[in-house]
């Protein structure tokens, strides 16, 4: 009984490792890019539809770069961790996004924005999995 209590938190714990790395991985990287990113834009004079399109591959960059390094290659379980990881995400990046700027989106995009970090993480879980275990 105890060592089936013990397996059962260890399952748990596995899986908040893999969530808070994965999660924090990804916005770590959405951070320093969004910073890199800034300069350049205070540096040139990048127009406005530039700027989305390179925000959103900043997004799914962090989200693959996220799965790559939290979910193990080859993982039967990869294609769920990824996109769990996408949305929690895109949920943490939203809250802060409103939390920072004060400014609302459309519910539309609320939801086209969450699921482009559902689909991404899905592909990259897709492509982690497929990959050979070492």
């Amino acid at each position: 009984m105890a060592q089936q209590a013990i397996r059962k938190m260890k399952r748990r714990q596995g899986a908040v490792n893999w969530l808070v790395k994965g999660t924090g991985v990804a916005v770590a990287v959405t951070v320093v890019l969004v910073i890199v990113f800034a300069v350049i834009i205070g540096l040139t004079d990048m127009e406005d539809g530039l700027i989305r399109i390179i925000n959103q591959g900043i997004k799914v960059l962090s989200v693959f770069l996220g799965v790559k390094l939290a979910v193990p290659a080859g993982s039967d379980n990869a294609i769920r961790r990824g996109v769990v990881i996408g949305l929690v995400y895109m949920g943490v990046g939203l809250l802060l996004y409103g939390l920072l700027s004060g400014q609302q989106m459309t519910v539309f995009s609320y939801v086209l924005d969450v699921l482009m970090g559902v689909a991404a993480g899905g592909l990259s879980g897709m492509l982690v999995g497929s990959m050979q275990g070492k």
